[in-house]
């Protein structure tokens, strides 16, 4: 393939990428959108591998043949739970990937430039083994977290904002060392850059909430992107650096969206300020007390309201749910009542978790609300099913100063006249903070799996309707 064709083919792979990130902009569009992304990176595979210069052929073809394979099955036996995980951990690969790039772009002897140009060469890859590093390290501790390998607690002791800034500076100054050091000496200091920056990432995310670990996946999507740009101008790869770009912005746009939804600053998110501050108040006595419902009950309930709204959550996911809720939700709307379902923008572990969920299941688009059109409804509301969720419909967001989710906005469940929360047990939710609500005298806990429970309930719900 001439490079002309090449350049061709790259313009019309990024074209699809555009078009991609447009339909996923909305559910309607969404599955458009991942076929224009499945043909555009088809494409860019082809042109990369069949360009000029490009030898190994075999090599290559049966490196595409192994991680299809391996991609496929990781798709096929992945649980839609465990979906975060799996992209925590792809985006660690994304920065591994602009790592290894980087140091075989340095160690490669055989790129003659001009002093100018080896000078912009060495901070291309400079910075991209930083930026691939720092994704590295910090997909493997939110992939940790997510999993519950690593407690969800941040890291709190005084001097660590100190601590990320002197590793900044250092690395920095590190920089300004290799740019100028020759042979041995500049290897030296891009291993001790890519230590130190390996040891940045754990850093920065360890310090970071369970709370926030959904802003937290998506800044590191932005992190991976912008590591392929880094890594596409180290190899001379337009589409990398524009495709990188495209990944970059979005993840970094989203991020912003996410803590503008939890009334968050962005920078107070990823450098983790302010969680010392709030934890100094004193916290609100929780009042009141848990009180059980059964099954029987509950239908009754659903039975006699005229309006309801479900409220998925992270529960809902682990107990896959979401097909018997639906089945409910049709039962109920059969007999004529207003059934809706309340979607919080960080709900579960990735951003548009419960979107996912709810489309896979063949929820109709029209009754899925996000919150702010949602709680202006909720005190002419009779029913509010709760199924796994437990940070997003929290009080303590609005009542307590002294919580770490204290200022971000939620679902305002306890307006309603009724509240019935499906919920294995008391835990507290992924923030670690429990939860007011379950105390409150309007509300009512259903124990048990949410699919079993759920089950249960469309079958008592068809026999009275009969």
């Amino acid at each position: 393939m001439t490079v002309t064709l090449q350049t061709v083919a790259y313009l019309f792979a990024s074209i699809l990428f555009i078009l991609s990130l447009s339909g996923l902009s909305s559910q309607t569009s969404a599955k458009r959108g991942v076929v224009y992304g499945i043909f555009g990176m088809i494409l860019a595979i082809l042109a990369t591998v069949l360009g000029e210069k490009v030898e190994g052929h075999l090599f290559i073809l049966i490196a595409i043949g192994i991680a299809s394979i391996i991609g496929f099955i990781a798709a096929r036996k992945v649980e839609m739970t465990s979906m975060p995980q799996l992209v925590a951990i792809l985006h660690s690969f994304v920065g591994l990937a602009a790592v290894l790039v980087g140091v075989g772009s340095f160690l490669d002897h055989s790129i003659h430039v001009s002093s100018a140009a080896k000078i912009i060469h060495l901070v291309e890859v400079y910075v991209g083994i930083f930026i691939g590093a720092v994704t590295f390290t910090g997909s493997i501790i939110a992939w940790g977290k997510l999993e519950g390998k690593i407690s969800s607690k941040p890291w709190q002791f005084k001097g660590l904002q100190y601590m990320n800034l002197m590793l900044v500076v250092a690395i920095a100054l590190i920089g300004v060392f290799f740019c100028n050091a020759n042979g041995n000496d500049a290897t030296i200091l891009l291993f001790i850059q890519i230590g130190l920056s390996c040891f940045l990432g754990i850093s920065l995310v360890m310090a970071i909430g369970g709370g926030d670990m959904p802003v937290v996946v998506s800044m590191l999507n932005s992190y991976s992107g912008w590591a392929a740009s880094a890594a596409g101008f180290m190899l001379s790869n337009d589409l990398l650096i524009v495709t990188g770009a495209l990944v970059g912005s979005s993840g970094a746009i989203l991020s912003i969206h996410m803590c503008e939804a939890m009334n968050r600053s962005f920078f107070s998110v990823i450098f983790a300020s302010g969680n010392t501050k709030q934890n100094a108040n004193v916290r609100v006595a929780i009042e009141g007390e848990a009180l059980p419902i059964n099954h029987e009950e509950v239908a009754e309930n659903l039975v006699d309201a005229k309006s309801i709204v479900i409220v998925p959550g992270y529960g809902m996911a682990v107990a896959k749910a979401q097909y018997p809720i639906f089945q409910l939700a049709q039962s109920l709307i059969s007999q004529g009542k207003k059934v809706r379902f309340a979607i919080h923008p960080v709900a579960g572990r990735l951003p548009g978790h419960m979107n996912v969920l709810l489309a896979e299941a063949n929820v109709p688009y029209d009754i899925v609300c996000e919150m702010d059109e949602i709680n202006s409804d909720m005190p002419d509301t009779d029913v509010v099913l709760v199924v796994g969720a437990n940070d997003v419909v929290n009080p303590s967001a609005q009542d307590d100063p002294a919580s770490s989710i204290y200022g971000m906005p939620v679902i305002e469940a306890w307006y309603a006249k009724k509240v019935i929360v499906l919920k294995r047990s008391m835990n507290v939710g992924y923030s670690g903070e429990d939860n007011p609500l379950f105390y409150k005298s309007n509300t009512r806990m259903l124990y048990g799996d949410a699919k079993e429970s759920v089950e249960k309930l469309t079958k008592i719900i068809a026999e009275k309707s009969n």
